[in-house]
């Protein structure tokens, strides 16, 4: 969902939101647009080292992407708004996204089949060969 509010966001500013030069970078971008994380945002981030940056950067309150794309759809705007949230548990769901009204003239529930089970990428740790 991350991905693709990035994208989505993309098109509507004709840019990237967070063209970071390294990760430290970006994630300064993003505290930039969504403010500073709570502690309780935090809680998913598995690197110390990413969550001492995190804590360590001056207060910034979320920025409105209304205000970022005053040109923009609203509807548009506000599933933005719904996808790019810091905590992934925080976040839209692909399923609520998909019947967001701004995805009403493409949305089509009875060709959206939703997975059973999550994925497993065990295969994501393997060495690969040349």
């Amino acid at each position: 969902v991350w991905s693709v509010g990035c994208i989505l966001g993309e098109l509507l500013g004709r840019k990237p939101m967070f063209p970071g030069e390294d990760y430290i970078h970006q994630l300064t971008l993003i505290s930039e647009r969504l403010g500073t994380p709570s502690e309780e945002d935090l809680a998913f981030v598995t690197s110390e080292k990413a969550k001492r940056f995190m804590r360590g950067q001056e207060f910034r309150p979320r920025v409105a992407f209304a205000s970022l794309y005053p040109r923009a759809n609203p509807k548009a705007v506000d599933l933005l708004d719904k996808m790019l949230v810091f905590d992934p548990a925080k976040r839209i769901t692909v399923t609520d996204a998909l019947a967001h009204p701004y995805m009403a003239s493409l949305a089509n529930p009875e060709d959206e089949p939703e997975c059973p089970n999550s994925f497993e990428f065990e295969n994501e740790t393997d060495e690969l060969s040349k």
